[in-house]
């Protein structure tokens, strides 16, 4: 299968009720409709990090309002809310709050240098009050279903969907089944340790796990003081023949490759598409590094592996969501 990056979604059923798409990630929101025409009135805003930690929930409320103006519908038009957000997640009294390490700065402490000091984020509580039918997953999970629905995933499984962005995040699926866990977290693959390092600081608190090393937040703190200010900076640098430029990046090859080899030896998955704003704007530089990371090694388990862009391209976070809530 050569998977397309084309639209997948031509619209819900016709006389179906519309529904409403929340991508919740550590640098944006984002919020749409769609209904029997496609997908409408979509908006994005940075991510709410400041005053209560009722805040993000707020924003989702206010801009779900705006997004269903915008598309010509009353909020009490909506049938669903389908959330896709970063985690980890928290359960209390059985509805979920996010311990997200770049949202809440009540995890890793001011080292992190985030405005607030939440041990968690409010969500679903609060949604579910101002809406029905809501429903909340890991991102890494809604983007995985969307990409068995209707991307480079679709015939598998034994698959995963990894993001690698602001954090790293994974959707898991082994059997035909989507893995989720006690709390919903299965897959946050990017808080486990592949390497030595004790100066990476993540916002989960941990030192040197794959998220402080790699993700798009990570490489100004790590690599500011020598001009890589961010990933584009890096990846221009490195194309220009920037040898430190080119040597950073086979480290965090090196690490991401290694946890994406962890994930097929531990589940023994046929195939990982990837996505999100590091991996996609780089992918043709980066993906033959991951693959040389994870083919040749043990062929019993990599044999046949493939790694994949995603098939939904750039948009696979706004399907996430919409995979949530609209039938198969």
């Amino acid at each position: 299968m050569n998977p397309s990056t084309s639209e997948p979604f031509q619209g819900l059923p016709a006389g179906a009720a519309p529904v409403t798409c929340v991508d919740i990630g550590g640098t944006k929101v984002a919020v749409s409709v769609a209904d029997a025409h496609g997908i409408h009135g979509k908006l994005a805003e940075p991510t709410a990090k400041e005053g209560d930690n009722d805040a993000l929930a707020l924003q989702i409320i206010r801009m779900v309002g705006q997004s269903c103006a915008a598309s010509g519908y009353a909020v009490a038009d909506i049938a669903a809310v389908g959330v896709a957000s970063c985690g980890p997640f928290v359960m209390r009294d059985g509805l979920i709050e996010l311990a997200a390490p770049n949202i809440c700065g009540g995890m890793a402490g001011k080292g992190r240098g985030l405005p607030n000091d939440w041990p968690t984020a409010l969500l679903e509580a609060p949604l579910r009050a101002a809406f029905p039918g809501v429903r909340v997953e890991n991102d890494g999970v809604g983007a995985l279903e969307a990409e068995r629905r209707w991307g480079a995933l679709q015939g598998f499984d034994n698959c995963g969907y990894v993001t690698w962005s602001t954090g790293i995040g994974m959707g898991l699926c082994v059997d035909g089944r989507i893995l989720r866990g006690k709390n919903g977290n299965a897959g946050h693959a990017g808080h486990t340790f592949v390497s030595d390092n004790d100066d990476a600081l993540c916002g989960c608190g941990n030192i040197g796990d794959v998220e402080a090393l790699v993700a798009g937040n990570a490489i100004p703190r790590r690599f500011g003081l020598e001009g890589f200010t961010d990933a584009a900076i890096l990846f221009e640098a490195a194309h220009a023949g920037n040898t430190r430029a080119n040597a950073i990046i086979d480290d965090l090859c090196r690490v991401m490759g290694r946890a994406l080899y962890n994930m097929v030896a531990t589940l023994d998955l046929e195939r990982i598409s990837l996505g999100g704003s590091v991996f996609w704007h780089h992918r043709d530089f980066l993906l033959p590094k991951l693959r040389a990371q994870v083919h040749g090694k043990l062929g019993a388990l990599t044999d046949g592996v493939e790694l994949v862009p995603a098939g939904l391209g750039d948009k696979v976070g706004d399907y996430a969501a919409l995979a949530l809530v609209t039938g198969s």
